[in-house]
Order: structure tokens, then C-alpha cells, then sequence
């Protein structure tokens, strides 16, 4: 049936920056169909409660702390999933960060490196870590979340955008050279959506009214609107699927040139 190709019973689900915002939801809804989520993020105590939440629902959470930055913190998430769990079918790199607003010109250089070990670096180590268990179990599904800041350029997300365009190439290199071992890579881009990262854009009116005018729904996203497609990249109804970018950021990509009248 198809909808069983949906379900994720027995996969064990590894989610970065999962203790709020879409990495929240996301785990959620791995959860929901099945999964056992490892909720992940850079304070324990934050994590805890979020597996917490999620285990008096019914559902399936354990909670590791892992500042994805720090090396020894990205090889202790995947080495105690291993221990305790034997396997690890899903990650999903979620964990970001955007410190600096403005030009490339003017950008600073410890920013910009926070910005890439954050949002890039941490995305190809994480999956260099859980590939080789992922290749000996024949398979598993990568997912990263870039945005759709990685698709277009701005004026003042530089560094942000950069990481993000990066991230979307580094899943296609991955899924070229790991697509043999039926792993599989895509990335999420979504549009604006509700978090504590973009709360200064939708707390002003009138930037919010300005970034909004070319969203075709007229509305920025919920987290729980980036969940099904979570959910779809890393159940089997998205078993032939690898290598893409999947944009969920109703409709502000399809701007006219000309704004309708």
C-alpha cells in the first residue's frame, strides 16, 4: 500500500537544532509516523525537555546535546546513537545560524566563519560520520535544510546565503557519490517561515509587508508547514528521490518581474 511507504516504525531519526522552531516540528513528525527521534541540540537541558514532550505523547525521543560546531560533540551524537540503537536511518541537518547582516564588502571574518562551520561544515562532517553506517545497513535518506536564500542573492544575508547555496551543492555531491550504497541526499529550502531566527523580520510591520508582497499565499509558513516534506524525504515514498532541492516557500520563487496589478 502506498501509505505504508510513508511509515518510519523502527527507523531511528538523528535531527540538529531540533529543541525549537522547524527542527522541532520536523522531529514531531518523524515521530508521529513511526520514528524514534534523537532530538539534538546545543543545550542539554533544552533537549530534554522537547523528548520529554514528546514521550508523554506516546511517541518515540531520546535527547543527546551536540553543538554541531564542535567536533567532539558531532562525533559523540553518532557514536552514542550507535551504541544505544545499533543503526541510524535518518539525518536530517537542521542546526543554523545567520550572526551577520549585511554586504560581503563589509563582512566580518569571524562571523562569516561561524556562519559556515555552523550551516555548511558541520552539515558534510555530520554526514561524513554516519555514512559508513549507513552504507553497511545499505541505506538511509540525508536531509539538509538550506533555504530559499541559497537560490537567490540579497543584499544583506551574505554570509547566510552563501552557506546555504553550499549546502545545496554538498547534498548533490554526496548523492552522486553515495547513491550506489542506496543512500539518499536532498535538501529543503524553505521561504519565511516563523522562528525565533526571523522574528525581527515578522515583528516589524513594514518589513514584514515588504518581504511579503512577492509571497504568492500572502503569509509566511508555520514550522509545521516544513514537517511533511521532512516526513516524505525520509520515508520510502521518496525512495527514487535524491540529489534535488525541494522548495516549499509558497510561492515567493514564482515572483512576477512585473508585481500584478
Amino acid at each position: 500500500m502506498i501509505k505504508e511507504k510513508f511509515y518510519l516504525k523502527n527507523k531511528i531519526a538523528i535531527i540538529t537544532g531540533s529543541s525549537k522552531g522547524i527542527g522541532k516540528a520536523m522531529a514531531r513528525g518523524l515521530a508521529e509516523f513511526g520514528a524514534t527521534v534523537i532530538v539534538s541540540s546545543r543545550k542539554q537541558e533544552a533537549v530534554d525537555q522537547v523528548a520529554e514532550e514528546f514521550n508523554k505523547l506516546g511517541l518515540s525521543a531520546d535527547s543527546i546535546q551536540c553543538h554541531v560546531a564542535k567536533k567532539e560533540d558531532r562525533i559523540n551524537l553518532v557514536e552514542t546513537v550507535i551504541k544505544k540503537y545499533g543503526r541510524i536511518d535518518v539525518l536530517i541537518n537542521n542546526a543554523g545560524t545567520n550572526p551577520y547582516f549585511g554586504p560581503i564588502s563589509k563582512m566580518p571574518q569571524n562571523l562569516y566563519q561561524k556562519t559556515m562551520d555552523i550551516n555548511i561544515n558541520s552539515a558534510i562532517e555530520l554526514s561524513n560520520l554516519v555514512y559508513p553506517y549507513m552504507k553497511n545497513q545499505k541505506g538511509g535518506s540525508i536531509i539538509h535544510i538550506s533555504s530559499i536564500e541559497g537560490l537567490h542573492p540579497s543584499t544583506f544575508m551574505a554570509a547566510y546565503n552563501i552557506s546555504k547555496t553550499a549546502l545545496i551543492m554538498a547534498g548533490k555531491n554526496q548523492s552522486i557519490e553515495w547513491g550506489r550504497h542506496n543512500i539518499r541526499v536532498n535538501s529543503i529550502c524553505p521561504g519565511y517561515v516563523k522562528t525565533k531566527l526571523s522574528a525581527a523580520l515578522f515583528e516589524n510591520e513594514d518589513l514584514k509587508k515588504g518581504f511579503l508582497k512577492n509571497v504568492s499565499l500572502g503569509r509566511g509558513s508555520t514550522p509545521d508547514e516544513m514537517a511533511g516534506l521532512a516526513v516524505f524525504l525520509a520515508s520510502d515514498a521518496s525512495s527514487y528521490m535524491t540529489g534535488t532541492s525541494i522548495v516549499n516557500d509558497g510561492g515567493l520563487m514564482n515572483a512576477p518581474l512585473i508585481p500584478m496589478q
